[in-house]
């Protein structure tokens, strides 16, 4: 067999494989109903966005065009004014969230991260590279920050400005920490120096367009947001960090060698992403991402109430596209690619989750385990609607 004949086999072999596997991926937050395939010719030319967005280099092959009017769409929407905000296109949340702190510890090198126990790893990560004193704040059942500890916490250590880090749907459970709270908090022990990061990277393409929804966005007093191409979908992981311009000017520094400045956390950075959320915004627009958003929430309470009135151990956040429930069989998990945690898994309801795909589910959980009539002491207490 010739080299080219053992390649293509062996990528068409690859092919039916992940295709596949896309059929039943339940566990993660991926969109998988995206086509790219108009956009699918720049693939085949180098695109670069080294340095800072919106400093033109001295070299051609970028994206730089697309990747500001991405921006412009994630400021509008997370209601920052366009003379006030930058940001950029990351290589998903965890660059996002380690932008944030990055920033705040510069603003603020004796500040303390604030995070709760549901925050994603990447936060306890970005405290050991940053070198940051990090207090862990207990959660709630559900996963939100338990607030009274937090308190506690900013109590004992009021000579140190605060960097917190709120989450916008934790990984696990979807939960959302209340900004509001955490406000009220802070001006109740008159704390006034702080910097507030908001990890967004699944909910901050949800939360927007969902009635009702807690409202996070510029017009408080954050000064971060990481946000994942997660929810809109993309072949490539990416996502988007947005800030405020005036924190972006203390760290930036003007690079001759690619004549721009750098203001970023990674040096080369990929410049087909912009292009995918720029078709995708495009395409779909504020009212087509609107109707996905509330498609995925109510299909999500479809799966927790499908669960629930068979008494299966579940629940679901408000908000929340990520149904949390006992965990099923082995073989269960491993079908469906289910994330796993303890006792429990959690299925995320995407775009490409539809009720006929829930149904599926729920049917092959009920043929492995049987309808649940005693729930013993699994201690998962469902947050109803």
């Amino acid at each position: 067999m010739s080299n080219k004949v053992a390649v293509a086999k062996e990528l068409a072999d690859f092919l039916v494989q992940i295709e596949q596997r896309s059929q039943f991926h339940a566990g993660y937050p991926y969109n998988l109903s995206c086509d790219y395939s108009a956009i699918a010719k720049f693939f085949n030319f180098l695109l670069n966005n080294a340095g800072d967005p919106y400093v033109e280099p001295d070299f051609g092959l970028h994206s730089r065009k697309f990747e500001q009017e991405v921006l412009s769409f994630f400021a509008e929407l997370y209601k920052i004014p366009e003379n006030e905000f930058w940001g950029y296109v990351t290589a998903g949340g965890t660059e996002g969230n380690l932008y944030g702190i990055f920033l705040a510890r510069e603003i603020y090198p004796n500040g303390i991260l604030y995070s709760s126990e549901d925050s994603h790893y990447s936060i306890p990560k970005a405290a050991k590279l940053f070198r940051i004193q990090h207090n862990v704040v207990n959660s709630q059942i559900n996963g939100e920050m338990n607030y009274e500890h937090f308190e506690q916490l900013i109590s004992e250590n009021r000579n140190s400005p605060p960097i917190i880090n709120l989450n916008i749907g934790t990984t696990v459970k979807g939960a959302i920490d209340n900004l509001d709270k955490v406000i009220e908090i802070l001006e109740r022990h008159q704390i006034k120096d702080y910097y507030i990061h908001c990890d967004a990277a699944l909910s901050g393409l949800i939360l927007p367009f969902i009635d009702g929804a807690p409202q996070v966005n510029f017009q408080k007093p954050i000064d971060s947001i990481a946000i994942s191409a997660k929810f809109i979908g993309s072949p490539l992981p990416c996502g988007v960090v947005l800030t405020k311009k005036k924190w972006v000017k203390k760290v930036e520094t003007a690079i001759e060698y690619i004549g721009s400045i750098d203001t970023t956390i990674l040096g080369s950075r990929n410049g087909h992403t912009p292009l995918i959320l720029w078709y995708a915004i495009q395409t779909r627009g504020y009212e087509g991402l609107a109707k996905e958003a509330n498609t995925c929430i109510n299909n999500a309470q479809y799966l927790f109430q499908q669960l629930k009135i068979r008494e299966y151990p579940c629940m679901l956040n408000k908000f929340s596209n990520t149904v949390v429930f006992q965990k099923p069989s082995q073989g269960l998990i491993k079908k469906w690619q289910l994330a796993i945690f303890e006792n429990s898994v959690h299925l995320i309801v995407m775009q490409n989750i539809d009720r006929d795909k829930i149904d599926t589910f729920v049917n092959e959980l009920l043929l492995e385990e049987g309808l649940l009539k005693n729930v013993g002491d699994y201690q998962l207490q469902p947050v109803l609607h």
